[in-house]
């Protein structure tokens, strides 16, 4: 089975964290692994030390934290949300995120946003409309 494309689908339902990994090699490395007209998922994996630009999103964004450790700096807060494995996060739609794994081993995240969207280095002026027919 090809990474390259999401990975879950009507003729797969399920894999694991372990199958990803061995798949994608070492990190840093993702993959989608749901696509659908309405919401992306994507496995993010990252070694500690390793930085992502500050950004928001025109979107409710949320992860959840599968291994490892990971700060989130959101504006509006004055501490970093500071989460582990097994942790959920959310930042709300026009709300600037940097995210800084962390712990001196890699970190794993499940991110669940939109599909088609990326990062805004300026703050958009309106958030998304989504309709689901």
């Amino acid at each position: 089975m090809s990474i390259t494309n999401p990975v879950l689908s009507a003729t797969l339902n399920q894999i694991s964290v372990d199958e990803i990994k061995e798949q994608l090699g070492a990190p840093p490395s993702s993959c989608q692994v749901v696509l659908a007209d309405h919401v992306v998922a994507v496995f993010i994996w990252q070694e500690s030390g390793q930085v992502n630009d500050n950004h928001c999103h025109d979107y409710d964004e949320w992860w959840m934290v599968l291994e490892g450790e990971i700060d989130w700096v959101i504006e509006g807060r004055e501490e970093p949300v500071q989460a582990k494995a097994g942790d959920f996060v959310y930042v709300p739609a026009l709300t600037f995120h940097h995210i800084f794994p962390k712990g001196g081993k890699p970190s794993i995240r499940l991110g669940v946003a939109l599909p088609g969207h990326g990062h805004q280095h300026e703050r958009p002026e309106r958030k998304t409309k989504i309709n689901i027919a």
